[in-house]
């Protein structure tokens, strides 16, 4: 069954002046999808999610995360979250009628989630100071689909776009945790060992 797959990642500090160049370094490491390249919507929230959205800016994935981030400036606080959405693109199979099922690179929506360290009584704790909402683990598994050689393919190539973010982040960052996971908590290293081992 798909599962929603999120990274959370903290930083040795998130005070209120670090929080969007933070988010901005993580943003510059993100592989963006090339026929859609930039930030889709920008949301500002304060206090907590059961509050009204303060600001939000729809751009048709056209602005830089820089002139995101400089909309989101003008709400700077400790309490408030910074939500933004881009795309990157993912191997998915596709079908038409009777032909056979074809894999095209189709932009996936990413969400980029900046807490403010009082924001949500301090959700940063448990979701990280930014954590990224992949959406569903479909791609990286693709568990009811009939498992074939160019599948695996797909699947890895996904998986290898995944795991370079992830990476890059830890390394480029200077981040002090991260954590890669799943809703139900099962862990997606070894759904897909488990997945690649069915076939073998």
């Amino acid at each position: 069954m798909a599962d929603r797959l999120y990274l959370s990642i903290w930083f040795p500090s998130f005070h209120e002046q670090e929080m969007l160049s933070r988010l901005l370094s993580v943003l510059k490491l993100f592989p963006f999808s090339t026929q859609r390249g930039g930030v889709g919507y920008l949301a500002v929230r304060s206090v907590s999610w059961e509050e009204p959205i303060i600001f939000e800016q729809t751009f048709d994935d056209r602005a830089t995360p820089e002139q995101a981030l400089a909309l989101a400036a003008e709400f700077l606080h400790e309490d408030n979250a910074y939500e933004l959405d881009v795309l990157w693109d993912l191997w998915v199979p596709e079908k038409e009628g009777d032909l056979d099922e074809t894999w095209v690179l189709r932009p996936q929506t990413v969400k980029f989630i900046a807490f403010g360290t009082e924001f949500d009584d301090a959700a940063f704790q448990q979701n990280g100071h930014i954590q990224v909402d992949f959406g569903l683990d479909a791609p990286f598994l693709f568990e009811e689909v009939d498992f074939t050689t160019i599948l695996e393919q797909r699947i890895k190539a996904n998986v290898h776009k995944l795991v370079n973010f992830t990476s890059a982040v830890e390394k480029n960052c200077g981040i002090s945790g991260r954590v890669l996971w799943s809703e139900s908590e099962d862990n997606l290293a070894q759904k897909l060992i488990e997945r690649l081992q069915k076939v073998q």
